[in-house]
């Protein structure tokens, strides 16, 4: 099976299988490539770090990730704390900051949408290629939706904009990017969930003063996670994936995520 024919199955999915239950599954929050449409509820907390190993090279990517309730799901703020290795140096990359709105829905209901707004900080070297050299704005829509006990889905829309972006060489233009993702989850128990991702995206590189090149790529990730949960309120979520780009590029992808009740201040 090729690669886009793989794709289309995923993306057409969720639309050919039949609803059959309003109950959500018991782990939803914990995609890879993907975001879900759950915001943190209140006084709960998670800490998530990802890291990412490429076949026949020593380069790698990772990020620590911290999302917060705002008072309650309604407002969640978040932020991406990125490090990336290329060639023989490792460094930070470009921070992010994100705000989402629960707009729709929950962890409890069938469908849930959560629109996002993120900027990028221009913390990475981008004479090392770690960093877009400029601030970053991206927004964002996740789709969530219930198919039945055993299927989640997951939709993803996404566009950024960075002014005045750089190349390793200082050039500078304006560039623009945009993604698209469809995950399906499975739960064929309480703990253990296989699931598969595809994210297709197309963006703007610097060539020149004031040039951009569109580039496109495809990456298919199926993957595994667990849960673990504990009388204390803590949630312990590992998980493991193996992304391919359409050019037959593999990497290894680890996840792990803890959550759990934090003490809000009450004013």
């Amino acid at each position: 099976m090729s690669l886009n024919n793989l794709a289309l199955i995923l993306l057409v999915a969720p639309a050919l299988a039949g609803a059959q239950s309003d109950a959500p599954p018991v782990v939803q929050d914990n995609s890879f490539l993907m975001e879900e449409a759950y915001n943190q509820e209140a006084g709960i907390v998670q800490h998530i770090f990802t890291l990412r190993t490429f076949r026949g090279s020593s380069d790698f990517d990772g990020a620590f990730t911290q999302e917060w309730p705002v008072g309650s799901i309604r407002h969640q703020l978040s932020y991406d704390l990125p490090v990336v290795r290329l060639g023989d140096e490792t460094g930070v990359g470009d921070i992010n900051l994100t705000y989402r709105y629960q707009l729709l829905g929950s962890g409890d209901t069938r469908l849930a949408v959560s629109p996002r707004f993120s900027v990028s900080l221009p913390t990475g070297d981008w004479k090392k290629g770690r960093g877009a050299g400029g601030v970053g704005l991206e927004a964002g829509v996740p789709l969530s939706y219930v198919i039945s006990p055993l299927f989640t889905a997951h939709t993803n829309i996404d566009a950024g904009f960075t002014p005045s972006s750089r190349n390793v060489s200082g050039s500078r233009a304006n560039t623009f990017g945009f993604s698209a993702g469809q995950s399906l989850i499975f739960t064929p128990n309480q703990r253990i969930q296989p699931l598969v991702e595809v994210v297709y995206s197309r963006e703007q590189e610097v060539i020149a003063q004031d040039k951009t090149e569109w580039t496109d790529d495809l990456i298919v990730s199926p993957g595994v996670r667990a849960a673990f949960n504990f009388a204390s309120g803590l949630q312990i979520v590992p998980g493991l994936a193996i992304p391919f780009g359409k050019r037959g590029e593999r990497s290894v992808f680890f996840y792990l995520s803890f959550e759990h009740p934090f003490r809000q201040i009450d004013r």
